[in-house]
């Protein structure tokens, strides 16, 4: 069936409009372009009074705005997440406006989402008791947080700080679904931890010093 960009044979109460013309060449739609996540493709097009379009066929690559910095980067595409618009479209992994893929800024944003959320609940509950709350709580809330939207967020969070209570550091981490692990020395995650486990193992001590724990972390970060 052929598209058209006519206008609509009836108004929005139902009422049918005169037929006072015939159909225009120009009012021809075309086909629609479905884009995919392939190397990069387009074509160019010309439209009415000479102009002309670009029809993208597919791309590795999409513009990622930051709304905190207002800073736009140009990043790869890793993997697609979902299509709302269509089980058709979501099946086929084709790209549209709104549809959810996973890009190489798509963890930090995430992280970045979750750790405003803990500062902001975090103050409240500091001004809601007048203390400030202990590093569990924190870890608890990120569960929460995890938990609920572990279809969506793609981040794992290691929490730590120095607990009143017990007088003593605690270190907790969250994983993609929410679980809580509790460790007493050091703690990796992710697809490099078995480098990072390894140079903390051989090099971490007991009563390290600020500045030795940072160039350890940043060691332990480098060789991951």
């Amino acid at each position: 069936m052929a598209r058209s960009h006519a206008r609509s044979k009836r108004k929005y109460t139902g009422k049918k409009y005169k037929h006072f013309r015939k159909k225009r060449n120009r009012e021809l739609a075309r086909p629609t372009i479905y884009t995919e996540i392939d190397n990069y493709k387009v074509k160019k097009h010309r439209v009415l009074g000479g102009n002309t379009k670009l029809k993208l066929f597919s791309t590795k690559f999409i513009n990622v705005t930051d709304p905190n910095s207002n800073k736009t980067s140009k990043v790869r595409i890793l993997g697609f997440d979902s299509n709302a618009a269509s089980k058709d479209l979501n099946r086929r992994h084709i790209l549209t406006k709104g549809a959810i893929v996973e890009t190489e800024l798509g963890g930090v944003a995430d992280c970045q989402y979750v750790v405003n959320q803990l500062k902001a609940l975090s103050r409240l509950k500091e001004v809601d008791e007048g203390i400030v709350p202990e590093p569990k709580y924190i870890a608890s809330i990120c569960r929460n947080i995890l938990f609920s939207g572990r279809s969506f967020f793609i981040s794992m969070m290691i929490v730590g700080g120095f607990s009143q209570t017990e007088k003593s550091g605690k270190l907790f981490g969250v994983d993609m679904l929410g679980t809580l692990y509790e460790e007493n020395s050091f703690l990796s995650f992710g697809s490099g931890s078995p480098f990072s486990l390894g140079v903390l193992e051989a090099d971490w001590k007991p009563n390290m010093t600020k500045s030795a724990g940072i160039d350890l972390i940043k060691t332990a970060i480098s060789s991951s």
